[in-house]
């Protein structure tokens, strides 16, 4: 039985920063549990306007009127140690009992690691010790895995190597694109960190080594991979148009150089393609079919640069019939 808010003990820092940060940290707040202090990235610019944008966890902690830093690196060694030093000072000061980090963005020392009494708690969206590293999500879609989860791990000084406390998996739907399966892993990611804060607080949280076999590395996604490969498997091809949405996102180019950007996708894996990779076999209002390594790539919505999304059947409306071109 979870204790009631008022009878919480643990003081719990946080460390994050997008959305699926956002979102545990709205779930410990929620629970009842003392946050003292967040760690963000510094606010970035965005927009058309270029203006300085405050993270998804620095906008909830302000609501909360948490007090806030956001250090550019926690290296008392490094670039930013004037910074580190000052964040390392803030963390002790705020007598946190443990630090949840999700997705926050910056590596953390031995030092920050054994400043918490109980140490810090990650919650990683992936079932370790398959995809450790900075993309889970996009490179479980890329791969065509049936789930995926999330691990809540004890951080130790390794590319998230350290004990796994709780797991939960969840299935990959055949629609889940990266943003889908982002929100439903950062639901599952708040509920289960209140449930190990829970266990911690009363003692029941019971470390297990990540097993030997199985590791897989989640390479941070390049934007030179948005480019489709025609000599790749159709099946792979549409993956890679789920995994990287909204970025780097996928295109292609036209025999004269423009880019096309492309939308949604599904592999044709019962049609054979004879002929060379990235040839159009059809484009009709259904979509435009292009030729791969095997199968066919069924493209279903495209881009120009300077123009807006739409589908295969208005683009064809614009009288531009791709057929018989082989695409870059």
């Amino acid at each position: 039985m979870s204790a009631s808010p008022s009878a919480r003990r643990l003081r719990v820092a946080f460390a994050g920063t997008p959305e699926f940060a956002a979102v545990a940290l709205r779930a410990i707040l929620s629970a009842g549990y003392a946050v003292p202090l967040v760690l963000t990235q510094p606010d970035r610019p965005a927009g058309r306007g270029m203006k300085l944008q405050s993270s998804p966890v620095k906008q909830v902690a302000a609501a909360a009127q948490i007090e806030v830093i956001q250090p550019q690196g926690l290296r008392l060694d490094g670039r930013y140690a004037e910074q580190a030093a000052q964040a390392h000072e803030s963390l002790r000061d705020a007598q946190a009992d443990v630090l949840v980090v999700a997705a926050y963005g910056l590596i953390l020392p031995t030092s920050v690691l054994t400043l918490p009494r109980l140490g810090c708690l990650n919650i990683h969206g992936s079932l370790l010790p398959r995809w450790r590293g900075a993309a889970p999500i996009q490179r479980a879609i890329e791969a065509g895995d049936a789930q995926t989860g999330i691990t809540l791990m004890q951080m130790d000084a390794g590319l998230d190597t350290g004990d796994m406390l709780l797991e939960q998996a969840l299935p990959i739907d055949a629609a889940d694109t990266a943003p889908t399966l982002h929100d439903k892993l950062a639901a599952l990611g708040a509920a289960l960190v209140v449930q190990g804060l829970d266990a911690l607080e009363r003692g029941e949280l019971r470390p297990r080594p990540q097993p030997e076999a199985g590791v897989t590395y989640a390479a941070k996604i390049s934007k030179d991979e948005s480019l489709l490969q025609w000599d790749l498997s159709a099946e792979l091809l549409a993956r890679r148009v789920w995994a990287f949405t909204p970025w780097p996102g996928t295109q292609f180019t036209l025999p004269d150089g423009v880019v096309v950007k492309v939308g949604a996708a599904e592999a044709l894996t019962a049609q054979p393609h004879v002929g060379p990779p990235g040839l159009v076999r059809q484009m009709t209002a259904e979509g435009l079919d292009v030729g791969c390594g095997s199968g066919v790539l069924r493209i279903t919505r495209l881009q120009k640069p300077g123009g807006t999304m739409q589908s295969v059947a208005q683009w064809l409306q614009g009288g531009a019939d791709l057929t018989g071109l082989t695409l870059g």
